[in-house]
C-alpha cells in the first residue's frame, strides 16, 4: 500500500514540474534559446589559455553554436534566455579595465568584425533583455552598444538610474530613475541618414547625430567596475543581464 502511494505521489511531481525546469535539467545551452548561428562572436571575463599575458577568451562560430561557460555565459534557469557574467576581477581587453561577457557583431557569414556606416542604410539591433546583477559599490553597467572603436551609444544603469549615453556623455539621456533590476525591457537602435535613435519599449528616447563608417553592435553585459572602485575583488562581484531576443538588420 505505502508502495503504491509512493509511485502516485511520484506521478504527480512528474505532471507539475515546469516545462522549462525540465527542459534546463536535459541541459540546454545559450544558443538553444536565441539564434546565434550568424553574426556573432563572444568575448568572456577569463583568461585565453592559448595566448601569452592575460587575454579574455574569444569564442567564434561554429564552436559558439553549442558553446556554455559556466557562470559567465549560461542558458538562464528557464531556458528562455541567456545570462551574462562579469565580475570585477575579469580579464579585460588591452584598451578597457573593465570586464564583459558580450557578444560582438561580425559579418554576416560568420567571419570577420562587421563594419557599417552610420551615414549608408539602415541598422538595427534590437534586444528583449533585463538587468538582473549590479556590482558593489560602483553599480554601473551597459547593457547593449554601437561600437567602432569608441562607445558611440550604450543602454547604462547606474543604481536604479537608466540612461543612453553619447561617446563619453555617460548621462546623455535619461530614460528612467526608477529601474528594477530583473525588469524586461525593449532596447533598439536604429542607425541610419547620420543619426543614432535609441528607443525603449517602442518609445523613441533620444536622437543622436553621428558620423563614422565602422561601426558594429555588441549585446551582453560589460560591468564598469573593477578592483580598483568596487570591494570584494572577487568572482561573487559581478554585473550580469539577461538577453531572451536578439535580432540584427542592415539594410
Amino acid at each position: 500500500m505505502h508502495r503504491r502511494i509512493f509511485f502516485v505521489l511520484l506521478l504527480l511531481a512528474a505532471l507539475i514540474v515546469p516545462t522549462a525546469a525540465t527542459a534546463s535539467a536535459q541541459g540546454c545551452v545559450p544558443a538553444d534559446t536565441i539564434n546565434l548561428a550568424r553574426h556573432w562572436r563572444l568575448q568572456l571575463p577569463v583568461d585565453n589559455p592559448n595566448q601569452s599575458g592575460n587575454q579574455p577568451l574569444e569564442i567564434s562560430q561554429p564552436q559558439l553554436d553549442g558553446y556554455t561557460h559556466n557562470p559567465w555565459y549560461v542558458a538562464n534557469s528557464s531556458c528562455n534566455g541567456i545570462r551574462f557574467r562579469a565580475a570585477v576581477n575579469a580579464v579585460t581587453t588591452p584598451n578597457s579595465t573593465y570586464g564583459r561577457s558580450e557578444l560582438r557583431e561580425t559579418r554576416s557569414d560568420g567571419t570577420g568584425g562587421a563594419s557599417w556606416s552610420s551615414t549608408s542604410g539602415t541598422h538595427t539591433m534590437i534586444v528583449n533583455q533585463a538587468f538582473t546583477h549590479l556590482p558593489a559599490t560602483k553599480q554601473h553597467v551597459v547593457a547593449g552598444q554601437i561600437h567602432d572603436g569608441n562607445d558611440r551609444s550604450t543602454f547604462r544603469l547606474e543604481g536604479r538610474n537608466l540612461y543612453v549615453t553619447r561617446d563619453d556623455d555617460a548621462r546623455y539621456h535619461l530614460v528612467t530613475s526608477n529601474y528594477t533590476l530583473g525588469t524586461r525591457f525593449e532596447a533598439k537602435f536604429v542607425v541610419s541618414g547620420g543619426n543614432i535613435r535609441a528607443y525603449y519599449n517602442g518609445v523613441l528616447q533620444t536622437t543622436i547625430p553621428v558620423s563614422f563608417t565602422t561601426g558594429y553592435f555588441k549585446a551582453g553585459v560589460y560591468t564598469l567596475a573593477n578592483c580598483t572602485n568596487s570591494s570584494p575583488c572577487n568572482s561573487g562581484n559581478y554585473g550580469e543581464v539577461v538577453i531572451y531576443g536578439l535580432s540584427v538588420t542592415h539594410r
